[in-house]
């Protein structure tokens, strides 16, 4: 498959989607000084070579009241059990993200909590997994970087 070629304005439009991926295509338009039939097209086309997927809904997470945020690292007695596992932990709703992983951990998970207290019900949850054989738990003290901008304007500069 060939790669996809992004030109400047591909890269803005990317980069406005970014900030706001409810931006109507008009107000794209008008920054860019061209027709919102020409916005749809090209992130259509961009659709369609799936280098967009779908727009995301960012939650404000403390204000729902989970602003307790711990990764774990999760061991497995076999890497035979993997899928299994993560068939299990996607069954727990305060895992949000896993990934399969090569060095100290076989898996590698965020969850979010409430507090401690749900936190270490959430982190025994997971140890009640068959299969896993023990976990270790970082918390975060605090988001610091969140920067998706900074790395699609890496990528558009190797493009």
């Amino acid at each position: 498959m060939s790669k996809f070629r992004l030109d400047e304005i591909d890269h803005q439009i990317l980069d406005m989607l970014i900030d706001n991926t409810r931006v109507p295509f008009t107000d794209i338009a008008k920054k860019l000084l061209i027709s919102a039939g020409t916005v749809h097209v090209r992130v259509k086309k961009m659709e369609d070579a799936g280098i967009i997927q779908g727009s995301s809904l960012t939650l404000d997470y403390e204000k729902l009241g989970y602003s307790f945020i711990a990764y774990v690292g999760i061991f497995l007695h076999n890497t035979s059990q993997t899928k299994f596992v993560l068939e299990r932990i996607n069954e727990i709703p305060f895992v949000t993200v896993a990934h399969v992983t090569t060095g100290k951990f076989n898996i590698f998970c965020k969850i979010r909590a409430k507090n401690t207290r749900h936190a270490k019900e959430v982190i025994f949850m997971i140890d009640d997994i068959e299969g896993v054989y023990r976990t270790e738990s970082m918390i975060s003290l605090e988001e610091s970087i969140n920067d998706k901008k900074r790395l699609m304007h890496t990528i558009f500069k190797d493009l």
